[in-house]
Parts: C-alpha cells; sequence; structure tokens
C-alpha cells in the first residue's frame, strides 16, 4: 500500500514539472530577428543582447546563459 502511494506521488510530482521559459507562441524569435537580420547566437554580444531585449534579462544571468550556450 506504501509503495503504491509513493508511486502515486512520484508521478504526480513528474507530471506537475514543467520546462521553464517555454516560447510557445514564438514571439522570441520574431523578436530576434527584428533586432539582427543575421543572428548569430554564438556571438557573445549578439547572444545577450537577444536575451536582455527579448527575454526580459539581466547581463548577468544573460551572459551566463550564452557562455552556457557556447557563446564566445
Amino acid at each position: 500500500m506504501r509503495a503504491m502511494i509513493a508511486i502515486m506521488l512520484s508521478a504526480a510530482t513528474l507530471a506537475a514539472c514543467t520546462p521553464e521559459n517555454t516560447d510557445v507562441t514564438g514571439s522570441i524569435g520574431t523578436c530576434v530577428r527584428k533586432l539582427y537580420s543575421a543572428y548569430n547566437p554564438k556571438d557573445m554580444k549578439q547572444c545577450v543582447g537577444a536575451c536582455i531585449a527579448c527575454e526580459s534579462g539581466v547581463v548577468t544571468t544573460c551572459s551566463t546563459s550564452c557562455t552556457l550556450k557556447g557563446a564566445q
């Protein structure tokens, strides 16, 4: 009985998890295309600029995010 309750709680917890910052409407891609005609996500300046303008980020979090994505 306890095992069944544990399985149900685990399943409910996993079902409640959703990825953050999902862009269902494509508005971030549209915003980036308006800023840069030839957007290069590996360019640190473009990546940070797009993050700040299109995702309402701040310099610290955007530069960290871009570095993790491989921008230099």
